[in-house]
């Protein structure tokens, strides 16, 4: 019976975090598909390997597994730059480029969230979060959107306290310099 209700928990927590998890993937891929892989991917690492541990020490190895795979992620995309033996090449979304397969040749349907993301004000304010160093964009997401503190996202993270500060500042300040001339997202009428 215990083990159906810690099972019952698991998946309760699963449930409260998959929204945010996503919104996190996804500001950080800025692709729809690869945001819901890297959740789903980090959900079953947590029930494969964490399931047994307390709910307590769920939230945050939930996100540093979210995390390690996003920074997996984005090294995965760098590699294909070198690699273009492949196959053709688009531009992605880094600028870079990444292999380009039957499926993404044509052009996709636009989805509700990639329309809103194409907004004057929000496509801006994620274009100026991607070209933030990836620690700062994690520092940044798990502080401002996720509110962690800065004690639960170092662990989240696996670095220190200090330099989740100085990543959060940074990004701040990169933000707003970034940010503070443009009437879409300072708040100002043109």
């Amino acid at each position: 019976m215990e083990a159906r209700d810690h099972r019952a928990r698991l998946d309760r927590f699963l449930a409260q975090q998959e929204t945010q998890a996503y919104r996190m993937a996804y500001a950080m891929t800025r692709n729809r598909e690869d945001a819901l892989d890297l959740v789903q991917d980090s959900m079953l690492r947590l029930v494969r390997h964490y399931a047994d541990r307390d709910d307590g020490e769920w939230t945050l190895l939930f996100y540093r597994i979210l995390n390690n795979r996003i920074r997996d992620f984005h090294r995965r995309r760098r590699l294909w730059r070198w690699l273009p033996l492949f196959g053709d090449t688009r531009e992605g979304d880094d600028g870079g480029e990444e292999p380009q397969s039957a499926a993404t040749a044509s052009p996709q349907p636009r989805l509700p969230e990639e329309q809103l993301a194409q907004s004057d004000g929000l496509h801006r304010i994620h274009q100026a979060l991607a070209q933030l160093p990836l620690r700062q964009q994690q520092a940044f997401l798990m502080r401002a959107l996720q509110e962690f503190s800065t004690r639960e996202t170092a662990e989240a993270l696996g670095i220190s306290e200090a330099s989740v500060k100085t990543h959060y500042r940074r990004a701040l300040q990169q933000l707003r310099a970034q940010l503070a001339d443009d009437p879409a997202t300072s708040g100002e009428t043109a």
